[in-house]
């Protein structure tokens, strides 16, 4: 390692990790307490269900220009902003919880609720600036492993808080629990302060080295993957890239699926089946620990098979597709959960082969890319919990099963977007074949 840059890549991954851990608990955020929110404020369903959505909003659409960022600073000072302006949210909410909560929390106050959760979800954005982050500290071979602790020990958060959350309530109540987060994301905040590195070509640009001196001294300490240029231009190169898109709508159904159904799925187990909150925040948390502790398998099959990233996402697909199609009938919750088993690991599975094959599509431009794909992916998390939301109010209970059907369809176009990707060759691909051993 170079004398002007500090860290190794596990310092890189770990201090990422954490970053995105505690800025994606919010997730998680309204899920376990929207059955307080909509009792005391009288919300329909789909006020429910955009309360719910609202901070994978900011979580997603930042993740564009944040994961770009990242090309021309590195990932240190976005995530930095990110986890900030999550502060400022999380202490709002605490504040208005624990000064109108119950008697003066009327709709009235709908509005603020929603502007506070856009403000929160700011965090679950820190997911595409670690993807650059991380991915510029480790040389290709090695990425999708690394990328797949990151992101499944990061997507642990909501599961983790999905479970934490009804007992929270039942010991602290809703104003201790609001406080008792914020007082953890303060924390971790913190820690990524000062823990977060950025990889040796960023640290050197900082110290004040020109380009093409950073580059190869950076290159020197064993980084491979180095920025097209500009914000600017990192989004243009890698929206020019076809493949690009393909991702996104993949990612849409497999990462923005999952934001979706750990928002979604408190709701769905207590009011479809009867369930207790803390059984239901329970089902939630086998659902989003398993989609992102698989994940990690995802990424090591990814490295492991030839054309792996494209091959694990077909099979992981595959089984989305099942899980999907099983949820449409349940009327259970005991033939639900296999369901919803079906679905973690097939969203979890397909997420780390998605960001196996990002760095390798666009190699130019890796923050760029991770900006439209985790960004555009992940707003299927803001775009999926009102649809089921207007299946509830159109169509009855029987909606919550009907509304599973947005999964199949979505399994089966991304389906066909992997296929196209694995069969229509790019020139990155072609010149690494090329290549003389």
């Amino acid at each position: 390692m170079s004398d002007r840059a500090h860290g190794s890549p596990s310092q890189g991954l770990w201090g990422a990790t954490l970053g995105f851990f505690v800025g994606f608990a919010a997730v998680a955020l309204f899920g376990p307490t929207a059955g307080r929110f909509r009792e005391v404020m009288e919300l329909t369903p789909v006020m429910v269900g955009f309360l719910v959505a609202m901070p994978a909003l900011s979580g997603s659409l930042l993740r564009i220009p944040f994961a770009a960022w990242v090309d021309t600073t590195g990932g240190r000072k976005p995530f930095l902003v990110l986890l900030g302006a999550s502060l400022v949210g999380m202490a709002g909410l605490a504040a208005v919880v624990s000064l109108l909560y119950p008697d003066r929390l009327s709709s009235g106050v709908y509005p603020l609720l929603l502007v506070l959760a856009v403000l929160s979800g700011c965090g679950i954005a820190t997911f595409s600036v670690g993807i650059g982050q991380v991915s510029y500290w480790f040389p290709q071979r090695r990425q999708g492993k690394a990328l797949a602790v990151f992101a499944g020990v990061g997507n642990l958060a909501p599961g983790i808080f999905s479970f934490l959350i009804p007992i929270a309530l039942a010991s602290l109540g809703l104003a201790g629990s609001y406080l008792a987060w914020l007082g953890f994301l303060a924390v971790g905040t913190v820690g990524y302060f000062l823990l977060g590195r950025n990889a040796p070509y960023f640290q050197l640009r900082q110290a004040g080295a020109a380009p093409d001196e950073a580059r190869r001294e950076a290159a020197a300490a064993g980084q491979e993957l180095f920025p097209a240029g500009s914000l600017k231009e990192s989004l243009r190169v890698s929206a020019g890239v076809w493949r690009t898109w393909a991702l996104v709508v993949v990612y849409f159904t497999t990462f923005g699926g999952f934001i979706a159904l750990t928002a979604w799925l408190p709701t769905y187990w207590s009011e479809f089946y009867g369930l207790s909150m803390v059984t239901a925040g329970l089902f939630t948390a086998l659902y989003s620990v398993l989609t992102s502790a698989i994940r990690i398998v995802g990424g090591i099959l990814s490295d492991r098979l030839q054309e792996g990233g494209e091959n694990t996402g077909i099979l992981a697909l595959l089984i989305m597709l099942a899980g999907g199609l099983l949820m449409t009938i349940a009327r259970e919750y005991q033939l639900a959960l296999p369901g919803v088993i079906l679905l973690a690991v097939g969203m979890g599975v397909a997420n780390a082969a998605v960001f196996k094959i990002v760095p390798q599509a666009v190699p130019r431009a890796v923050g760029g890319a991770a900006g439209w794909v985790g960004g555009l992916g992940a707003f299927g998390g803001f775009a999926i919990p009102p649809m089921l939301g207007f299946a509830v109010r159109d169509l009855g209970q029987p909606g919550y099963a009907i509304g599973f059907v947005v999964f199949v369809f979505l399994a089966l176009l991304s389906l066909g977007m992997i296929w196209i990707l694995k069969y229509i060759p790019d020139e990155a691909r072609e010149a690494r074949a090329a290549e003389p051993g």
